[in-house]
């Protein structure tokens, strides 16, 4: 070991404090980082193979009814590698120990072998034995939420009769990575299920011998997707197709897809907010050794040591912190990696989803942490390196003071001496102050967005559920049905309210914009279903408008008084030239809300209905649950509280996890900072504080100058932060968390700033107790001995 190296662990071991706290936060930075890039691969790994191996489609279509003759014009469209008709339909099922209706998704699988589209993955059971009608394969997710098993029995009612399926095997298709049902904010596997049964069985049971209700493509490599969508559209038209769409569409895949995004932007955003104070603090402390050893850089030169080998002696302190917060921050990452892996396993169903480290991802971690702690040292260790010998064994000249901004401006003798001492030295090292600010209003904005998202979700369930759908129960008919089937549900138990509502499957168009989605046509003053803006103000329904989702009016290009072409996808499919008379503001997807007399105009079939939304007595639910499951002609119920259940006990859950994460890495930035500063302040005025002691200040009264200016910056840096957190809130919104999928209001709680505050004020307080005992320990003898 050379001389160098042993003076390096030397200076290392004197700055085990500052070096621990600066590792710390150059660890959290790193294990975002790995967690988040390690995720996305493996996630996007694992997808990319779970759809090639079980042949994930990339069209699909839903229609009314059609031949199986039509699937082999279907084969002969240019592009179209595999076809794939099948028949599916919704059903209500009644699940032992399930008080409320549930629903399932029968789809038919073929009796013959061979490669199939949207395969299956056999978890655990058997396949469907050819010839019986009533074996039955049940999605994991509804299997776990009630514990089924090969073997157990679910009835359902099935085209007005209820009929027992017989569950012989627990199965996984890509189609239901994520398990949500169509049009709801949530997923919820405990009412929602999915189920493969035999085609035979499943075509006799909905008389669709030799027909079919739905197709799914594969498409070959070169193929132009749109054209080939267009020209199924065509084919599909007059049997009642309600619309082809691409994968990029497939309601599964888009939230994977949005998790993807999700991720790769936070493997960017947050590690940049750790590495920047890390690049601070490794400035701070280099600059300060630097300073305090101008007699042994003169020395080192003296003796033959080149510049070269003594800015190296000091980027390889540097470069030794560096790779220690990697290191930790690599094993930190890949915990929580796995962590986080085992969290998705309650959203996403996979066969396997294999955590896997990547060691390109902690080598860019490396590169990445090296880089900004190269920036943030390079001018110290340049001063250190053109620093002549002369001038070095000389001691570094005296500050120089002046009256403060205050003082000048006349206040200062409303300044205690304490106070002037104070602000002297936090104005004359401006820069250091400022930076410490920022460093520490990094940390206060971190706790912000780290509760931001749970205020947000909350803003967005008491708007969604408590303002605009106040309906209890949403009762949805398998087609649209005549409104004097409405007069049977008021009479139902614990009804006290019944609205009625039609959904038409249409495509909006302006220009060479447009969108395929389901037009809600609902009544114009009803009680349970509202629509408001973005300040909660109910938006008034038209006989003859159409109100749109702000996101989708930004799709679209329109604004209010625009006309779009609807062009609507069953009946007769009337297209209608409809002016937008209002703009709504929703989370989740885009939509589109007509009167319902005007959309029964439209489509001049007379007053039809889709279903209708309840309100009901809670003391009267459960009876009300229990006529529905034996209502032939209601085979879809939805409730609410049952909505609200599950994301509470799923997507709150992990978000509290989430907020853990956020609370310890923001206590170890401010705590890092403030630390930080208050050592090397301890450091720099260790002479000046001695000096005080012996001419008569008290230990008190030197504390209070010290940690003074701790507590200054603190009190400065807080509401920064808040006002920080506040503007990185708004730029998550408006760039990562505003998309088709997902909307995210900018609501932040007084109690999330609070919180924020109390944290970050307890961490300074924290290193101001550390940082007093080193000011207690103070060798008054040792400091004021002259070093020249």
């Amino acid at each position: 070991m050379t001389a160098l190296d042993r003076k390096l662990l030397r200076d290392l071991w004197q700055l085990k404090g500052p070096a621990v706290a600066i590792g710390l936060v150059i660890a959290c930075g790193v294990a975002t980082f790995v967690m988040s890039l390690c995720l996305q691969g493996s996630l996007s790994r694992t997808l990319d193979s779970y759809y090639e191996r079980y042949r994930f489609a990339q069209v699909f279509a839903h229609l009314k009814r059609a031949p199986e003759a039509l699937a082999r014009r279907i084969a002969e469209i240019p592009g179209a590698a595999q076809v794939q008709t099948r028949v599916v339909e919704d059903v209500m099922l009644d699940v032992p120990g399930l008080a409320e209706p549930a629903l399932g998704r029968l789809i038919s699988v073929p009796e013959r072998s061979g490669p199939q589209l949207n395969d299956r993955y056999l978890r655990a059971g058997r396949t469907i034995e050819p010839g019986r009608a009533d074996e039955v394969l049940v999605s994991e997710g509804f299997a776990q939420a009630h514990r089924l098993q090969p073997g157990d029995t679910v009835v359902a009612v099935i085209n007005g009769r209820r009929r027992p399926l017989r569950i012989v095997g627990v199965a996984l298709s890509p189609e239901f990575i994520y398990q949500i049902r169509e049009g709801d904010l949530l997923p919820d596997e405990r009412r929602y299920g999915v189920f493969w049964m035999g085609q035979t069985a499943l075509a006799a049971a909905f008389d669709m011998k030799g027909a079919f209700n739905d197709v799914t493509l594969s498409v070959a490599p070169g193929a132009e997707l749109p054209e080939v969508i267009a020209r199924l559209d065509r084919l599909l038209e007059p049997y009642g197709g309600l619309g082809a769409f691409g994968r990029a569409d497939h309601a599964s895949h888009k939230f994977i897809a949005n998790e993807l995004n999700e991720l790769r932007g936070m493997s960017l955003f947050v590690p940049t907010i750790f590495l920047g104070v890390a690049a601070f603090l490794l400035n701070v402390v280099v600059a300060r050794l630097v300073s305090t050893q101008r007699e042994q850089i003169a020395a080192l030169k003296a003796f033959g040591y080149t510049r070269i080998e003594v800015g190296w002696h000091f980027l390889k302190l540097v470069l030794l912190i560096v790779t220690t917060g990697v290191l930790l921050g690599t094993v930190v990452g890949v915990q929580l990696g796995r962590a986080v892996a085992v969290m998705y396993t309650k959203f996403f169903h996979f066969p396997l989803l294999e955590f896997r480290i990547e060691p390109s991802v902690t080598v860019m971690a490396l590169l990445a942490s090296v880089g900004a702690a190269l920036g943030g040292t390079i001018g110290a260790v340049y001063r250190a390196v053109r620093l002549p010998p002369a001038e070095a064994m000389r001691p570094e000249p005296p500050a120089r003071y002046r009256p403060t901004l205050l003082e000048r401006a006349g206040l200062g003798r409303a300044l205690s001496p304490a106070a002037r001492m104070i602000l002297r030295h936090l104005e004359r090292q401006w820069v250091r102050t400022l930076l410490s600010m920022i460093g520490i209003a990094m940390a206060v904005s971190v706790l912000v967005l780290g509760n931001f998202m749970i205020d947000a979700l909350d803003h967005v369930m008491e708007t969604q559920f408590g303002i605009a759908q106040r309906q209890d129960v949403t009762v949805a008919f398998a087609e649209p049905t005549p409104s004097r089937v409405l007069d049977d549900l008021p009479h139902l138990p614990g009804v006290r309210a019944c609205e009625p509502f039609r959904v038409l499957p249409a495509r909006l168009r302006s220009g060479h914009h447009f969108r395929r989605l389901g037009i809600t046509a609902i009544t114009a003053n009803g009680r349970l279903y509202r629509l408001v803006d973005v300040q909660c103000h109910l938006v008034p329904l038209t006989t003859d408008g159409l109100v749109v989702s702000s996101k989708l009016a930004e799709i679209l290009a329109v604004r209010v008084g625009d006309n779009v072409t609807v062009e609507v996808l069953e009946g007769r499919r009337p297209v209608r030239e409809v002016r937008v008379t209002g703009l709504i503001t929703d989370f989740m997807g885009v939509a589109a809300y007509m009167d319902i007399h005007a959309a029964n105009r439209l489509m001049s079939e007379g007053d039809m209905v889709s279903g209708a939304y309840l309100a009901a007595d809670p003391d009267r639910i459960a009876a009300l649950y229990t006529a529905l499951k034996n209502t032939p002609r209601v085979p879809s119920v939805s409730v609410k509280a049952a909505a609200l259940e599950s994301f509470r006990s799923t997507v709150a859950e992990n978000l509290l996890q989430m907020r853990l994460f956020n609370v310890i890495f923001a206590v170890i930035i401010a705590f890092g900072v403030v630390y930080n500063n208050a050592r090397i302040a301890l450091e720099e005025r260790s002479r000046e504080l001695a000096t005080l002691r012996v001419i008569g200040f008290t230990r008190a009264e030197i504390s209070l100058i010290l940690l003074g200016e701790l507590a200054t910056v603190t009190a400065v840096a807080i509401p920064a932060g808040l006002v920080l957190g506040h503007a990185l809130g708004w730029f998550l919104i408006t760039y990562a968390y505003d998309t088709e999928m997902f909307r995210i209001p900018l609501v932040i709680n007084r109690s999330t700033y609070a919180f924020a505050a109390a944290v970050t004020a307890a961490a300074a307080v924290v290193s101001g107790l550390i940082v007093r005992r080193g000011l207690d320990r103070l060798d008054l003898v040792a400091v004021l001995k002259s070093k020249e």
